[in-house]
């Protein structure tokens, strides 16, 4: 713990300390093209797979929670169905939709990000369809640019970015209204109805049709009829 309070208190002082004009901008100019490699790989890799869904969830759970066996049956009935899978490519929930893919015999995607701590990739993402990232922007914007579905298992801080990331872009029609389905009813119900009595009713922060920009279901049948019912309405349908 002493180690990590003082790994964090030298960022924090070196973000404090004056920098010369060639110093920042050797630095920021750098980033920028590690920036770029990065988009240039996912889009390299990802434009050739086809309509994908993608799936999120805790790196932590375990493989004897029902949530890890109700990601890998999704994944599994998806990618039957001719869906890629996207996922996070750790542990936990993303190494149960990776499993399901692969054991289906479907495209298994894992956007890995580089941590000090749990994330790794798992052993079920396709080999020539892992990505390693170091920037969560660049990562998060892969998800979302390729995915025409958003099935969200119980998870942290990360789930909830991506899930909220995905909210907004579609909120905003910066991306086409895909269906966003949040699995777990006992999970998600207390962030719905704060969403609901909070955020629409009390404080007026949102639109009373925002609260259709997702469907909460508890069964893997249910999550992922909202997939085939939306291409079913629509003209688009998987290509691989």
């Amino acid at each position: 713990m002493n180690k990590d309070n003082n790994e964090q208190n030298e960022k924090i002082k070196k973000a404090f300390e004056m920098q010369q004009w060639p110093e920042i901008k050797s630095t920021d100019s750098w980033n920028i093209f590690k920036v770029m490699s990065e988009f240039v790989d996912g889009y390299d890799t990802l434009a050739r797979i086809g309509p994908c869904v993608s799936i999120f969830g805790s790196a932590r759970t375990l493989q004897s929670n029902p949530y890890y066996k109700l990601g890998e049956e999704i994944a599994g009935k998806l990618s039957k169905a001719g869906y890629g899978i996207i996922t996070g490519g750790g542990p936990g929930i993303m190494e149960a939709a990776n499993k399901g893919a692969k054991q289906a015999g479907g495209k298994s995607v894992g956007l890995n990000i580089n941590l000090p701590f749990e994330q790794y990739p798992n052993d079920y993402i396709d080999y020539d369809k892992l990505i390693n990232f170091k920037f969560f922007f660049v990562r998060k914007v892969m998800f979302m640019k390729y995915a025409q579905g958003f099935i969200v298992l119980p998870g942290g801080f990360g789930t909830l970015d991506e899930l909220f990331e995905a909210l907004t872009l579609v909120q905003t029609m910066k991306v086409g209204k895909f269906p966003i389905v949040l699995v777990g009813q006992s999970f998600w119900g207390g962030l719905v109805d704060w969403i609901k009595n909070t955020m629409l009713l009390q404080e007026n922060n949102i639109h009373p049709k925002d609260m259709f920009l997702f469907k909460v279901v508890d069964t893997a049948d249910e999550a992922v009829d909202e997939i085939f019912d939306f291409y079913s309405k629509s003209a688009m349908s998987p290509n691989f």
